[in-house]
C-alpha cells in the first residue's frame, strides 16, 4: 500500500457543537482516516473537504489555536473520533489527540473516545484524569483474515488487550460491535470474548450507502457468494427482517446469560456501572440524520 497523502491545516477551533444525543461537542483532530475501512460511513466527509483521493489514502492534520478557557467545557460531553480515528498511525508523529487531551486536562470535561487502535494506551495517564471517561473499540469480527480484508487497523487481539488495560484501570470501556455484517459477524462470540473487560456493548448494523455499497457488495459476491441473496434482500430491497430476527435472538441470549439488553431510546438514562449492558443501535435513523450535520 502506498503512503497516504498528508497535509497540515489550520482551523479556528477543533471543537464543534454537536446535535447528537451522545455528546454536546465533537472533536476530530484529523480529516480523513488511514485505517481505510471499506465500510466507513465517514467517507461522506469528502463532499465537504474537497478531497478527490480515495478514502483512506489522505489525512489532514489539524492545527488549532490553543484552547483559551478549557473550564467552559466542565461537565460537557465531548466525543473524540466521530468521523476519524483519533489514534490513526500518524498520531504517533503529529500527536494532535495528545495535544487536545493536554489542553483539556483539568477542565472537568466528560470524554468519550472511539478508536480501532491500541496507540491510545500511550494516553492512559491523561485519559484517567477525566471524570467518567469512556473509551470504545470497534470490533466486528474475531476472524483476523476478514478484519484484514476490511481495514488497516491493528489486530482484534491488540484492540481487546488495550480494552482490558483500560478496564482494569477503572475507565469505562465499550465494545462497539460495528458494523455487524449479516451472516459473517458472530455477535455472541464477540460478546463472550469481551464481556469481562467492558461496561457497555454497542450493536450497530451494517448500513450500505454511497460509493462503498458497491465495494462491499462486490466483496460479498467474490468471497461469500452464498450470502449474496441475503445482502441483495437487505440492501437492494430494504428488507429489515434479518435485523428484526437478530434483535430477537440477541434479546433472548441476553436474558439467558444475565445481561441487560436495551435500545438506544433509553440508553442515555441508564447506569452502566453494573456488568456490561448491551445497547441495540439497529434503529437509529434519527441519530444518523443528525450525524450528517456534523462539521469537519
Amino acid at each position: 500500500m502506498s503512503s497516504p497523502v498528508i497535509n497540515e491545516t489550520e482551523v479556528k477551533s477543533v471543537l464543534s457543537k454537536s446535535n447528537l444525543p451522545v455528546c454536546e461537542y465533537s472533536v476530530n483532530p484529523y480529516v480523513g482516516c488511514t485505517h481505510a475501512c471499506k465500510y466507513c460511513y465517514a467517507s461522506f466527509m469528502k463532499r465537504f473537504t474537497g478531497h478527490t483521493e480515495k478514502w483512506g489514502t489522505f489525512l489532514d492534520v489539524k492545527r488549532w489555536t490553543k484552547i483559551k478557557n478549557p473550564q467552559k467545557y466542565k461537565d460537557k460531553e465531548i466525543f473524540i473520533g466521530l468521523v476519524t480515528d483519533p489514534y490513526n498511525p500518524q498520531e504517533k508523529i503529529y500527536g494532535r489527540t495528545r495535544a487536545l487531551l493536554t489542553e483539556l486536562n483539568g477542565s472537568g470535561a466528560r470524554l468519550s473516545i472511539a478508536t480501532k487502535s491500541d496507540l491510545i494506551l500511550r494516553d492512559l495517564d491523561l485519559i484517567s484524569t477525566f471524570p467518567n471517561a469512556r473509551v470504545s473499540w470497534s470490533i466486528n469480527t474475531l476472524d483476523e483474515n476478514f478484519r484484514a480484508d476490511m481495514d488497516n487497523a491493528v489486530s482484534i487481539e491488540r484492540r481487546l488487550a488495550a480494552m482490558k488495560v483500560f478496564h482494569d484501570a477503572g475507565i469505562r470501556t465499550t465494545c462497539f460491535i460495528s458494523p455487524i455484517f449479516p451472516g459473517i459477524t458472530d455477535v455472541k462470540a464477540i460478546i463472550e470474548r469481551a464481556r469481562e473487560q467492558c461496561n457497555l456493548i454497542w450493536l450497530e448494523n451494517l448500513n450500505l450507502r454511497g460509493d462503498y455499497k458497491a465495494v462491499i457488495m462486490d466483496y460479498i459476491k467474490e468471497n461469500y457468494p452464498h450470502l449474496l441473496p441475503l445482502y441483495r434482500e437487505i440492501y437492494d430491497k430494504n428488507n429489515r427482517a434479518y435485523w428484526t430476527e437478530l434483535d430477537g435472538e440477541l434479546r433472548m441470549y441476553a436474558n439467558e446469560t444475565g445481561l441487560d439488553y436495551i435500545t438506544n431510546d433509553d440508553s442515555m438514562t441508564r447506569d452502566f456501572n453494573a456488568p456490561p449492558v448491551i445497547v441495540n443501535y439497529f434503529y437509529h435513523e434519527q441519530i444518523k440524520k443528525s450525524a450528517r450535520k456534523e462539521k469537519v
